[in-house]
């Protein structure tokens, strides 16, 4: 990050000041011109008040929030913008440097218009776009009885983040509708304390499915991106967390696995704690976690970090059918039509979003049902997956 730090400056300022000229050639008024410098200031003062805090608490976090959304706003539609002012400026280089083209300028701030407002909607409708992912798995292992079992998973839920709550109940409303078996949630169930949770047990509290509802920890769930006064406040507030999966009806798997029974049938539900590759923690054990587990078991592990699946779980001793995770929020920016699927997010986990197969294993990756940083998402909608597993048989 501090490598690119010095290109991102840069292009910050080459699109300030390309973008200046367009908006100098359209107006001269003295208030629009200080504008247009004032909120780049108001920006750079705000990082810079956040360096120097030294307590990252709530007013931090929801500045930075602020200050996210106001940079992308700023910035993208100009990065936009650039080519078309850059061109002009190459055909000047040859024309000895004429005064700029209105309709050059008007045709820059047209092109900037698209990803502003795109923006815009992203942090306003985009957030509670809620779309459900519908997928059929077949296993040649899969216990008879559950033949046509669904699962709903919900990942990435951030309480913290939430200010509507119609837009919540919207997505609560959309996962009882499945009427899925079973519900299973992969973590990060706040941003970083548990009281995030307060305004929304109620309405989490409502997911309903009649083979139980079953939860794993998320890495931002211990705490570890704020400050505390003291470790015992740290130990506090995640044992509070705990509780508050109680509260909504989830059972919490710490590395740790239950057997879900029917009509005299049982497949394994294995949930480790939160495993990441790089700098993040590794609380996740998965050894522990299929102690009891026989190799012929049918297994579903969640696991958080979609990572864990290629550093531990694809050579597991025990065969794990069908990993669940979350974690990346598909970047909440990104493409994806008609097959098609892009985000940034992409260059950094190889599983980010949706289905993956290797050696007869699958992993689902969910998109998230909460955002995070920059309030809103855009092209990669909070989701709903709804799994159902079917039984192949030998021809």
């Amino acid at each position: 990050m501090k490598r690119r730090l010095p290109f991102i400056l840069l292009a910050w300022i080459a699109s300030d000041i390309y973008f200046f000229q367009a908006v100098r050639t359209l107006t001269s008024n003295e208030f629009i011109l200080s504008a247009y410098w004032l909120v780049d200031l108001l920006i750079a003062f705000g990082f810079a008040y956040l360096v120097t805090r030294r307590r990252a608490g709530e007013r931090a976090q929801s500045l930075i929030a602020a200050l996210m959304a106001l940079t992308l706003l700023v910035f993208v539609p100009k990065i936009f913008a650039l080519p078309v002012l850059l061109t002009e400026d190459i055909t000047r280089l040859f024309r000895h440097f004429p005064p700029r083209s209105t309709w050059v300028s008007e045709l820059a701030m047209l092109v900037a218009a698209v990803p502003f407002f795109s923006l815009m909607y992203g942090m306003t409708g985009g957030r509670h776009r809620y779309k459900v992912h519908r997928i059929t798995l077949k296993f040649p292992d899969l216990p008879d009885a559950f033949d046509g079992f669904t699962l709903t998973q919900l990942s990435d839920i951030h309480a913290g983040s939430f200010t509507s709550k119609k837009g919540v109940e919207k997505g609560i409303n959309l996962v009882n509708k499945q009427n899925s078996d079973m519900i299973l949630f992969t973590g990060d169930l706040v941003n970083n304390k548990a009281s995030e949770m307060d305004p929304w047990k109620d309405t989490f509290a409502k997911l309903q499915a009649p083979y139980g509802k079953y939860s794993v920890l998320g890495n931002h769930d211990y705490g570890d991106y704020t400050r505390w006064e003291s470790d015992a406040a740290k130990t506090a507030n995640l044992k509070a967390l705990k509780a508050v999966h109680k509260d909504i009806g989830f059972k919490l798997l710490l590395n740790e696995s239950v057997a879900i029974d029917k009509d005299g049938e049982a497949i394994k539900l294995i949930g480790v704690e939160n495993w990441g590759k790089g700098g993040f923690h590794k609380y996740g054990s998965l050894g522990d976690a299929t102690t009891n587990v026989a190799d012929d078991d049918f297994k579903i592990l969640m696991s958080h970090d979609p990572s864990h699946w290629e550093a531990k779980t694809l050579e597991h001793e025990k065969h794990i059918n069908l990993a669940l995770a979350g974690h990346t929020h598909g970047m909440q920016f990104g493409i994806e039509l008609f097959g098609f699927q892009w985000s940034p997010v992409k260059y950094m986990y190889p599983q980010w979003a949706g289905l993956y197969e290797k050696k007869g294993k699958y992993l689902y990756v969910n998109r998230g049902f909460g955002f995070l940083g920059f309030k809103g998402r855009l092209g990669i909608w909070p989701e709903i997956t709804v799994i159902t597993l079917k039984k192949t048989t030998a021809d």
